[in-house]
C-alpha cells in the first residue's frame, strides 16, 4: 500500500487507465470497421493498422531518445494527450467511402500521442519508487492499464451494439427482420452477426449492414474524446523528479574466490583437491534516498555530460551517471550513510566531495574547474609591446601555476588552468616589476593585459675644473618633492647611473668628501705629523 502514497505511482495509473480505455477500445474494433466496410480479410485489416502500431513505436523511440538528452519527461505525456485526442477525434469521422490514405494518416496520428505516453509513464514510476519496488510498481502501473482496457472494451462494445442494432432498423431494407431464426429466413442477431455472413447476403441487405456499421462505430471514437481529454488533465498533475539511475548492486567477487576446478586424484590415490567455498556475502543493498542537483562552473553556468561515481566509504561503487544538458544529475543510494561522489568531466581538474544522507532527497551541487586559458599583452603606459618581459602567474598560496615570456608583440599565453584567483606579475629589464590580481574563468579564455611602468635611466660624469673627471663623488638624485630616491658614488672614470626612474623632474646633487675636522696640539721647535681620512658616512 505504500505504493499508493506515492502521487506519481497515483496519477501515472490513472493516466494509464485512462489511455487504455482509448487504445483497446479503438485497436478492438477498428479491424472489424475495416472488413465490414471495406471488405478486407482479417489479415489484411491487421495489416491496415501497422500505421497506429508504427507511430507508436516511432514516438517511443523519439521519446525516449529526447528524455536521455534532457532529463525531462513531464511534457511528453501532455503532449501525447493532445495529439491522442486528435487522433481520436479524426477517427470518429470516418465514412463509407472514406479513403485507405485518410485513415492510416488518422491512426497513425493515434499512434504517435499513445507512443509518447505509454512509455513515458512505466519511466516515470520506475524513477519515483524505490528500486526494490520496481517490479510491484511496473507490475500495478500495466494492471491499471489492462483494467482501464478491459472496460474501454466493454463500453465500447455496449455502445456499439445499441447503436448498430438502432441503425439497422433504419439501414436495412423495409420488411427484413433479424433474429427470428426460426424458419431460416430471418436476419442473424446484431449482436453474432460476422463480416463473412454479410458479404454473403444479397446486395441490398449488404449494402444496409455495411452502412449501418458506418454509421454506428465511428461515433463511438468520438465518445472516447471526453475520456482522453481526462487523461490530457491528467498528465499536467504529474510531478516530474530528477531522472535516477538505479545501479544493478552485483556483488562482484574476487577471482581468488572463484571455486577453483577439480583436480583429478593422483595415480598414488591422493584425494581430489577442491578450493575452500567462498565466503558467504553480504546481501545487495537496495536504493533508497537519491542524492541530485548541478555540475557547474565557478560562474554558475552548467557543465553537460559530466560523468559522476558515488562510492562508499569501503571504495565500493553505489551509482554511476552523467549530467544531461542542463548540468543536472541524480544518483540513488542504498540508504543512509555517508559517500563520496566523484565528478569529472573533459577539460575540467576532477572533484571529490563528501555527502552524508538521511531520510530525506539531498541536494548538492558540485563546483568543477579547470581548462581555463590566460591571454594578454606586456605593454607600456603609451601602448608599447615589451618584448621577452618575464610573465608569472601564482595561486592564493604564493605558488607559481606558469610562467612563460612575451612575444615580439607582447603578447603572452598560459593553458590548462584551474579557474580561480590568481597574482599576475611581469617583470623587464630597464621596467619596474608589476603584479595584479586576475580571475581565471573555466572552460574559456580570460584576457589580461599588464603595463610595465619606468624605464628611464639617468646617467653622467662628475667633472672638476679643467675636465678632470672626479673619481668616488657623491650623487644624489632627488625627486620634485625633495625625497631621496638614489644614491650613486662615481668610479675611476667618474661617472654615475640611475635606472628604473619614472618619467618626471628630478635634482641631481654631486658633492665631494664632507669636511673632517681634528685637534691638536704642536710643541715649540718640534715636529708634529697627524694623519687625516676623507670619506663618505654609510
Amino acid at each position: 500500500m505504500r505504493l499508493f502514497r506515492d502521487s506519481v505511482f497515483c496519477v501515472s495509473g490513472l493516466i494509464g487507465a485512462v489511455i487504455g480505455v482509448a487504445l483497446f477500445g479503438a485497436a478492438s474494433y477498428l479491424p472489424t470497421f475495416l472488413q465490414m466496410v471495406d471488405g478486407v480479410s482479417a489479415t489484411e485489416s491487421g495489416l491496415l493498422m501497422v500505421p497506429m502500431m508504427g507511430g507508436m513505436v516511432l514516438a517511443s523511440i523519439l521519446s525516449g531518445h529526447l528524455i536521455s538528452t534532457t532529463g525531462r519527461y513531464k511534457v511528453f505525456p501532455v503532449v501525447g494527450g493532445l495529439i491522442s485526442i486528435v487522433g481520436m477525434w479524426l477517427l470518429s469521422r470516418l465514412e463509407e467511402d472514406t479513403s485507405r490514405q485518410d485513415y492510416s494518416l488518422w491512426m497513425g496520428v493515434l499512434g504517435l500521442g499513445i507512443g509518447l505516453v505509454l512509455p513515458v509513464l512505466v519511466l516515470a514510476v520506475q524513477n519515483s519508487v524505490p528500486a526494490a519496488d520496481l517490479g510491484s510498481a511496473t507490475s500495478a502501473n500495466n494492471y491499471f492499464r489492462q483494467i482501464g482496457g478491459s472496460v474501454g472494451a466493454a463500453v465500447f462494445g455496449t455502445l456499439f451494439a445499441n447503436r448498430l442494432t438502432d441503425r439497422l432498423q433504419v439501414d436495412l431494407p423495409s420488411g427484413a427482420a433479424y433474429g427470428s431464426g426460426g424458419d431460416g429466413t430471418g436476419l442473424p442477431d446484431p449482436d453474432s452477426v460476422t463480416p463473412q455472413m454479410v458479404h454473403a447476403m444479397p446486395g441490398a441487405l449488404r449494402d444496409g449492414y455495411i452502412a449501418a456499421y458506418a454509421h454506428a462505430m465511428p461515433r463511438i471514437f468520438l465518445y472516447l474524446v471526453p475520456v482522453l481529454v481526462l487523461g490530457f488533465l491528467l498528465a499536467f498533475l504529474l510531478k516530474e523528479k530528477p531522472l535516477v539511475s538505479h545501479t544493478d548492486y552485483a556483488v562482484q567477487q574476487d577471482p581468488q574466490d572463484v571455486h577453483d576446478p577439480v583436480v583429478p586424484a593422483a595415480r598414488t590415490g591422493t584425494r581430489p583437491r577442491h578450493a575452500a567455498a567462498a565466503s558467504p556475502t553480504a546481501p545487495p543493498p537496495t536504493a533508497g534516498v537519491p542524492v541530485c542537483g548541478t555540475v557547474q562552473h565557478h560562474d554558475g553556468t552548467s557543465v553537460p555530460r559530466a560523468a559522476l561515481t558515488l562510492i562508499d566509504v569501503g571504495g565500493r561503487q553505489i551509482g554511476r551517471g552523467a549530467t544531461g544538458e542542463d548540468g543536472r544529475y541524480a544518483l540513488s543510494t542504498p540508504g543512509a550513510g555517508s559517500y563520496v561522489l566523484i565528478a569529472a568531466a573533459g577539460g575540467h581538474q576532477p572533484r571529490a566531495v563528501s555527502v552524508t544522507v538521511g531520510d530525506r532527497p539531498v541536494e548538492l551541487d558540485v563546483v568543477l574547474g579547470g581548462a581555463g586559458r590566460l591571454a594578454g599583452a606586456v605593454l607600456t603606459a603609451d601602448g608599447t609591446p615589451v618584448r621577452e618581459a618575464t610573465v608569472t602567474l601564482t595561486d592564493v598560496r604564493g605558488e607559481v601555476v606558469a610562467a612563460t615570456r612575451s612575444g615580439r608583440e607582447g603578447g603572452y599565453v598560459m593553458d590548462e588552468l584551474v579557474a580561480g584567483e590568481y597574482t599576475l606579475a611581469a617583470s623587464a629589464p630597464a621596467f619596474r616589476p608589476a603584479a595584479l590580481p586576475v580571475t581565471v574563468q573555466a572552460a574559456r579564455e580570460t584576457r589580461q593585459d599588464i603595463e610595465l611602468a619606468g624605464g628611464a635611466v639617468l646617467r653622467g660624469v662628475v667633472r672638476a675644473t679643467g675636465g678632470r673627471v672626479v673619481e668616488d663623488a657623491r650623487v644624489t638624485l632627488l625627486d620634485a618633492a625633495g625625497n631621496v630616491v638614489d644614491t650613486a658614488t662615481t668610479g675611476p672614470d667618474g661617472a654615475f647611473r640611475f635606472i628604473d626612474l619614472s618619467a618626471g623632474e628630478y635634482t641631481v646633487i654631486a658633492a665631494g668628501y664632507p669636511p673632517v675636522a681634528t685637534v691638536l696640539q704642536v710643541a715649540g721647535g718640534g715636529r708634529t705629523e697627524r694623519d687625516l681620512q676623507l670619506g663618505y658616512e654609510d
